[in-house]
């Protein structure tokens, strides 16, 4: 079983449909199935690939991914995706660990790579050759073998390349059309993250049904999204709740999303408050997705229905949950012994088990092993389970802060201050103190007062809960994925550097 093969049996059915657009151009399924036979060929012949090996993609949004990916599964090669924002060294460490054997790559992204791999640049001689042989139509593969590897974002430490077989991206898709959206050939995935991680995973159901895939030119650009959800029909796209936030201060905010079929974010917390205001922008298209890299965007959902329940005592509950189980997935929550099952409502680690998991970490059988326990999928996260399966974040295992022995998860801090009109971001971290232990900091960027803040937390929250300093920033650190970087405020805190 190979995704390719199934990409082919879709472009052979529907060869005049548009499989991939771009700024005043597009590729027609037919042409598409075309140049990914060609160039699985020619990466085979030019380059003496043996099946397995794997081949980087460090390139911008563009359609030539997309043929690149089918095109190395059509020639039993492994895909390994990697973010184009990280330095040259960080790229470089990847193409290491993961044993690259070949590098595809933007022209500007190849121009700067130092390394001893061979690379291809995109519309250079080399990769025009990739495509002048005769093509290969199907190639057999186990449905365990590797397809993506997933290099994790790394915010602390080294980042860890998960192997996801042909199995699990084909899991992920079939838990997509059972629990987000049915797909046909005049649906329009609008790419506007990057195809490297999230956006690039979900394009996967889209050219399985045979349905468009329309480039962003700008990649996140609030002018080309909602200029694209007033003039399309049926239009999907993935965002990280920062993008939203950009989209719900957009001038365009409120005016016809008439287009727009389905908005799926996940990737970090989405706050209440910001959750309800994007209801009221974009009503029935929000789809809350809770995944990560090891099992790819399929753990849990808040389903488009579930943000409509207005009326339901519990909405607020479920707005800010993590939802349900996604289709095919199990979710349990376990003590720290990895072994011991948790009660309704207690904390503890949040694990899964579905065929989206992924087969273990490349080259690194230890953390591997820490992971996966008895099949269980351990994701770092802590969170509670409702009697009505209704799984909450309270935050990642390392984020817990532990002051006079009572456990405090900045997440309901962080929560409760971004209610407050005047604070735009906040995040929560713990500081060392000699007496407890450690103590709440927040870092806030906005112009609200330390004493209107903590007037909120002394009325909703225990008296140990609330913050016992408070720092203004003019913005948090984040990663390429809007994700924030608390290592990098506890580095602050720890040098004295916080003005």
């Amino acid at each position: 079983m190979n995704l390719s093969n199934g990409f082919r049996n879709v472009a052979l059915l529907n060869p005049r449909n548009t499989a991939i657009e771009w700024q005043e151009s597009k590729l027609l399924y037919g042409e598409m199935e075309t140049q990914v036979a060609r160039m699985a060929m020619g990466l085979l012949s030019r380059h003496n690939l043996k099946p397995g090996a794997k081949i980087a993609i460090v390139m911008e949004n563009c359609p030539e991914f997309l043929i690149i990916l089918m095109a190395v599964w059509r020639a039993g090669l492994v895909a390994v995706p990697i973010n184009v924002k990280l330095h040259p060294k960080e790229l470089t460490w990847i193409f290491q660990n993961a044993g690259i054997e070949l590098i595809l790559a933007s022209q500007q992204i190849a121009n700067n790579l130092d390394c001893r791999h061979p690379v291809i640049s995109l519309g250079s001689r080399d990769y025009r050759c990739l495509i002048s042989e005769e093509g290969i139509t199907l190639t057999n593969n186990s449905p365990n073998d590797p397809a993506w590897i997933f290099y994790t974002s790394g915010t602390t430490g080294k980042p860890k390349g998960a192997i996801l077989t042909h199995k699990n991206l084909l899991a992920m898709c079939l838990a997509y059309y059972a629990d987000v959206e049915r797909i046909s050939p005049t649906d329009l995935r609008l790419h506007a993250a990057p195809m490297s991680h999230g956006s690039g995973l979900y394009a996967l159901p889209f050219l399985l049904k045979g349905a468009n895939n329309l480039i962003s030119p700008f990649g996140f650009d609030p002018d080309f999204i909602f200029s694209t959800i007033s003039q399309r029909k049926n239009v999907a796209f993935f965002a990280a709740p920062t993008m939203i936030k950009e989209l719900l201060r957009h001038s365009s905010a409120g005016e016809d999303v008439s287009g727009l079929k389905t908005l799926c974010y996940g990737g970090a917390p989405m706050y209440y408050s910001d959750c309800k205001q994007a209801i009221e922008i974009f009503g029935a298209s929000m789809y809350q997705l809770y995944g990560q890299g090891e099992s790819p965007m399929t753990i849990s959902n808040v389903t488009k229905e579930m943000h409509q329940f207005r009326h339901n005592d519990d909405y607020e509950k479920v707005l800010n949950s993590v939802g349900v189980a996604r289709t095919g997935s199990e979710i349990a929550i376990f003590a720290p012994d990895k072994i011991s099952l948790l009660n309704t409502g207690e904390i503890g680690e949040i694990a899964t088990r579905s065929e989206c998991v992924m087969d273990g970490y490349l080259n690194n059988p230890s953390s591997t092993k820490k992971t996966i326990v008895n099949g269980w999928l351990f994701t770092g996260d802590m969170g509670t389970m409702s009697e009505t399966g209704l799984l909450t974040l309270k935050d990642r295992s390392k984020d817990m802060i532990i002051s006079g022995g009572m456990n405090i998860y900045p997440r309901e801090i962080e929560n409760l201050l971004l209610t407050l009109v005047s604070v735009d971001e906040v995040a929560v971290i713990g500081a060392p103190n000699a007496k407890w232990g450690e103590e709440v900091i927040a870092f806030v960027v906005g112009n609200c007062s330390a004493e209107v803040m903590d007037q909120l937390c002394l009325k909703n929250l225990a008296r140990f809960k609330r913050p016992k300093r408070y720092f203004f920033v003019e913005k948090l650190p984040k990663n390429n994925y809007g994700k924030i970087i608390k290592t990098k405020l506890r580095i602050l805190l720890e040098n004295g550097d916080t003005n």
